[in-house]
């Protein structure tokens, strides 16, 4: 078992059974009233928890994008027993209505990924009202903890691993050319894509291969601590803005949205696509993070997700909108373009 403890990051611990860590990290904390949350998927987990944390309450209905709703609810739980500390067993969805909560309420998180989502270590939240997904920042929602144990995703299916996968490369991707990053925070996202270029194609191939799936969430670690120090560019504005008016699945849409993004940032900052590029092995790395996606069979466009040629303009628009840091400046014209070739879903180039 690997222990780390970061400031102003959470605490970390890191290792295959580290599950059975949590009441100990929660009497380290102190706390007594605790809400547990964790979807239906990750219900045997959280019911081992239960077990030995006895919790004041639990939440077992989580939602992509986090809906206004189920965040008000979640949080109207919180009040009610009087939680002092939220457990969050399971992907960006737990993860995300506890910060929700924790964002009103102040009370402190444990978080324990199941998924390569990577939000666990971010100060960053979500919320989603009438057709439109907010974030923004606030250290309230950052994790006090986060536990990682390789083994709560073996059972994880291939494609929601792959689609994940990406998404946590994602994350790093658009630190290495943020303006805020330091270059610690660099240093982790370069880290992590390398880590999760070699993993993810063996934890396709072997579902089962814990040593593959160490590898694959200790990426999916270091990306997340990336996008913790660094300012998200146009890639994560286009799939907030598809996730929260079209209704997208997250981590599948950032698969198919990051070697088109790629491809329309990389002649504005040549030294981070050379260091994207050395993760990847490749000098282009948007063709091979193209290619690494259809090698573990994540999907590869936007018409494959539901999402709708005709609503590409008013996609744009959103994006433009919202008005997010990017090395490229942010205009309607080739964000358009960028949609529209990751709805036809054609290898960047080869359109």
């Amino acid at each position: 078992m690997e222990v780390f403890d970061h400031e102003p990051g959470p605490r970390v611990v890191f290792g295959a059974g580290a599950l059975a860590q949590v009441p100990a990290e929660v009497r380290r904390l102190g706390p007594r009233r605790v809400l547990l949350i964790a979807g239906r998927h990750e219900k045997p987990y959280a019911d081992t928890l239960a077990a030995g944390l006895s919790p004041a309450g639990r939440i077992e209905e989580v939602a992509v994008h986090v809906p206004a709703e189920t965040a008000a609810a979640g949080i109207e739980v919180a009040r009610e027993i009087e939680a002092d500390l939220l457990v969050c067993v399971g992907g960006g969805s737990a993860t995300g209505l506890a910060k929700a909560i924790a964002r009103q309420t102040g009370v402190a998180i444990l978080a324990v990924p199941t998924t390569y989502a990577g939000s666990e270590l971010t100060p960053v939240w979500g919320l989603t009202e009438g057709g439109r997904k907010t974030t923004g920042g606030d250290p309230r929602v950052r994790p006090r903890v986060v536990v990682y144990d390789p083994e709560l995703t073996l059972s994880l299916p291939v494609e929601v691993s792959a689609a994940s996968g990406l998404n946590a490369v994602a994350h790093a991707v658009e630190a290495l050319y943020a303006p805020d990053a330091a270059p610690q925070t660099k240093d982790a996202g370069e880290e992590g894509i390398r880590i999760l270029a070699a993993a993810l194609p063996k934890v396709v191939a072997r579902p089962g291969d814990l040593a593959a799936r160490t590898d694959a969430l200790r990426g999916a670690w270091r990306c997340g601590a990336a996008l913790a120090g660094a300012t998200m560019g146009v890639h994560h504005t286009i799939c907030h803005v598809l996730g929260g008016a079209y209704d997208m699945p997250h981590a599948e849409t950032h698969a198919v949205v990051l070697p088109h993004a790629v491809a329309c940032n990389e002649a504005f900052v040549p030294a981070a696509m050379a260091r994207l590029g050395g993760a990847l092995g490749s000098n282009d790395p948007a063709k091979a993070l193209w290619d690494l996606a259809a090698r573990i069979d994540a999907p590869t466009s936007l018409a494959q997700l539901g999402f709708r040629h005709e609503n590409v303009d008013a996609a744009a628009e959103l994006v433009v909108a919202a008005g997010k840091a990017n090395p490229r400046p942010v205009e309607r014209d080739w964000v358009a373009e960028l949609l529209l070739e990751a709805w036809d879903g054609a290898r960047p180039d080869d359109s």
